[in-house]
């Protein structure tokens, strides 16, 4: 798939996003926003799966472990034809199955349950051994924020994938710099985040992560190297694509009222018309 049209499929994803989280009045769009780009092209040009058949033991596997940011893995569903693009506007809404973060047991697609930060990537370690000892082909995906790698239990789980030498496994941390308290710098710096999965034995790819070629680049690195898993550092934008919401900490855990909505939707509007211009 071109580049230019993942960009339009990753403005609509950011549509989604925005939509469902200004129907809730709660969630979490900046964290959201900024992994759309690398988790559209993971849906649509990475991973073998398939819509209709989604517990196909072959299939590769994501699992979102900054589970807050599970607007922009409904986003995705919903375009891809997991979920019905209009219950998107159910989000968060009591008896709804698209909670406010991922529910494994009820949201077709979903890998894993994800929310207590640290979590899903020990879930994914177990799911890339699990293909190891079953002699599966299956890759897994898992994706982090940079707040979350403060997580102890996450090093944990970096030791023993590096350990087991998991190739088939690809962690993904979200590096926007901000967290629901400030920059990671003033939290608990979790710097040099590259130097540190190299301390595990894993292979590390740096990138732009709202740049396609960048990205086709790091994963398909990923899968030629063996004997280690790949963990791709990408920088991002917080709040990527709505201009108020670019870099601004206070939106990492905020939804958009009315006035906002309106205005985050011409941006995007205006995005997607200048795509099809190219």
């Amino acid at each position: 798939m071109e580049n230019l049209q993942l960009e339009k499929i990753a403005n609509e994803v950011r549509k989604n996003i925005v939509t469902a989280l200004h129907s809730a009045g709660s969630g979490h769009p900046g964290g959201s926003l900024s992994a759309a780009d690398m988790v559209t092209y993971l849906y649509y040009e990475e991973m073998n799966v398939d819509v209709n058949d989604t517990k196909n033991p072959d299939r590769d596997r994501f699992v979102l472990s900054k589970g807050h940011a599970a607007p922009v893995l409904y986003g995705v569903l919903a375009e891809k034809g997991y979920i019905p693009k209009e219950d998107l506007i159910k989000l968060r809404k009591t008896d709804s199955y698209l909670q406010g973060h991922p529910d494994m047991k009820h949201t077709a697609g979903v890998e894993m349950s994800a929310g207590s930060l640290g979590q899903g990537v020990s879930a994914a370690v177990g799911m890339a051994l699990a293909g190891k000892l079953d002699n599966r082909d299956y890759r897994v995906y898992t994706m982090l924020g940079d707040g979350e790698i403060e997580e102890g239990q996450v090093w944990e789980a970096a030791m023993f994938a590096g350990h087991r030498k998991l190739d088939n496994l690809v962690v993904i941390v979200d590096n926007n710099n901000l967290q629901i308290d400030g920059t990671v710098e003033e939290v608990c710096s979790p710097y040099p985040i590259d130097e540190k999965f190299k301390a595990f034995n894993f292979h590390v790819v740096t990138i732009d992560g709202h740049d396609f070629d960048e990205i086709r680049r790091a994963l398909n690195e990923a899968k030629e190297t063996k004997g280690m898993p790949t963990a791709i550092v990408m920088n991002t934008v917080k709040g990527k694509g709505v201009s108020f919401m670019e870099n601004q900490v206070n939106w990492h855990g905020a939804a958009p009222n009315d006035e906002q909505y309106k205005t985050a939707m011409e941006d995007l509007e205006k995005a997607g018309e200048a795509l099809c211009q190219k």
